[in-house]
């Protein structure tokens, strides 16, 4: 019997992954996958995220059945998983019940999308 069904959670996390790497892939027209590897860390050791695919982005994917957690939780996870990457910027995607998706961001990584509208002499 195969690890993923011994362990429905690990199924389940699969399966979002693969939906979202899905979504993004219909939304902005990238080939975007499922990152693999156990722990899906860089040669230092640090974890990159889940998704790969989508330039300069660390993409960290939940699906909770508690969402106010995963939206809590996961952003900073996925802050960090950029800084170990080496990449800009950082978004969870947050799977909710029906299949509804949202993307999280902290205060921090939602300034980091808004400078790139900002005239250069802002922050």
């Amino acid at each position: 019997m195969s690890e993923a069904a011994l362990h429905p959670a690990k199924r389940k996390g699969d399966g979002a992954e693969r939906q979202a790497a899905e979504l993004i892939s219909s939304l902005l027209g990238l080939t975007v996958r499922r990152r693999l590897g156990a722990g899906r860390t860089n040669a230092a050791g640090g974890d990159v995220g889940d998704l790969e695919g989508v330039p300069d982005h660390a993409i960290q994917v939940a699906s909770w059945a508690d969402v106010a957690a995963a939206a809590r939780i996961k952003p900073p996870e996925a802050q960090l998983q950029a800084s170990h990457a080496g990449v800009a910027y950082a978004a969870t995607w947050v799977r909710f019940r029906g299949g509804t998706w949202r993307v999280v961001l902290t205060p921090e990584q939602w300034a980091a999308y808004m400078r790139l509208f900002l005239p250069e002499e802002l922050p």
